[in-house]
């Protein structure tokens, strides 16, 4: 009977051992608070993965970043973190292929926007070519870009003159210079401090970051745009040596919830957020303009520019038919809006 017992208890240790040691733990880090969109959705995500895994693989998410947001990309590819996200443009001339997402007036919606991203840029091998050294679980974006100021409304090209803008980086940067506008680049937990010390007359941003940025109540005009006036492109992505120790089942696991469920993840949460940060303006008497037809023509002249710079630019890192893919992005988000 002794006997018999302590084999038990030999077995149940040997499981219980071999059990700990096939739980796989992710470091998670995020330069925005936990409450942002971005890092919600990271977690929802992470939950999903550990309920497809049966808990096998489980996310340690960080109390703060491992590092400010420009130098995310090389944490995670240094193994730093092994799961985060960032925006493209912050680190420049790094990415040229996903600047295709930055073009004016692209989609209304955050969803739509990435979850065409993520369905074009899978056809296409080159855009996860330009991420070396990390796993690419999703590519996306926020929802349509504002012009944010605190000085005046600005319904013409002309009124963007003599205001400094803070801005994000990569397409954005392009475009406000050709907008004549006066801009710096900063990362965007910056623009609290920027804008309420008056470094700062305005900045760049969709909805949702009045809100988590805390500037809705600094804020007193923005300028909307049909389709948003820019996007950015994010990405979502994994330590490739994490990735790689995974057993084959967990891979796929982690497969399975990438590209455009990850996309929907993200982009569903940012525009539930973009909807709230639009009653937020309104409580804080934000004075909302529309441009109209010949501000959003002015635009559109000025910038045409930048979309055949980009496919130039694209072409010539490796991607084969540039103006082909722009076509097939801008055809599959307009699907998804329908």
């Amino acid at each position: 009977m002794k006997k018999s017992l302590l084999s038990a208890s030999v077995f149940a240790m040997v499981a219980w051992t071999s059990q700990a040691q096939a739980e796989t733990v992710l470091t998670v880090s995020s330069w925005l608070p936990p409450t942002h969109t971005a890092s919600m959705a990271q977690k929802e995500w992470c939950d999903l993965l550990e309920n497809n895994t049966k808990g096998r693989i489980k996310c340690n998410i960080l109390p703060r970043g491992v590092t400010p947001a420009p130098g995310t990309y090389d944490a995670v590819k240094n193994g730093l973190a092994d799961l985060s996200y960032t925006v493209h443009g912050y680190t420049p001339g790094r990415f040229v292929h996903t600047q295709m997402t930055e073009l004016p007036f692209l989609g209304n919606s955050s969803e739509t926007i990435s979850v065409a991203l993520s369905r074009v840029s899978a056809k296409h091998p080159e855009f996860a070519a330009e991420h070396q050294g990390v796993k690419v679980i999703s590519l996306f974006s926020h929802g349509p870009g504002i012009v944010f100021n605190v000085k005046r409304p600005i319904t013409k090209v002309e009124d963007l003159a003599g205001l400094k803008f803070r801005v994000g980086g990569g397409m954005v940067n392009d475009m406000s210079k050709a907008l004549n506008m006066n801009v710096t680049l900063k990362p965007a937990p910056d623009s609290y401090e920027l804008l309420s010390s008056g470094v700062m007359d305005g900045t760049l941003f969709p909805a949702e970051s009045t809100e988590s940025f805390r500037i809705d109540k600094i804020i007193k005009h923005a300028t909307t745009f049909p389709g948003g006036l820019y996007n950015t492109s994010f990405v979502f992505m994994m330590n490739q040596a994490k990735y790689e120790k995974l057993s084959a089942e967990d891979k796929k696991a982690v497969d399975e919830i990438s590209g455009e469920t990850a996309a929907r993840i993200f982009g569903r949460g940012w525009d539930k957020v973009d909807r709230r940060a639009y009653g937020l303006m309104q409580a804080n008497n934000v004075l909302v303009t529309k441009a109209d037809a010949k501000f959003i023509a002015e635009v559109k002249a000025k910038t045409q520019p930048l979309e055949q710079n980009w496919i130039v630019a694209s072409k010539a890192k490796g991607l084969k038919d540039p103006a082909k893919v722009l076509a097939e992005f801008r055809a599959e988000i307009a699907k998804l809006e329908k």
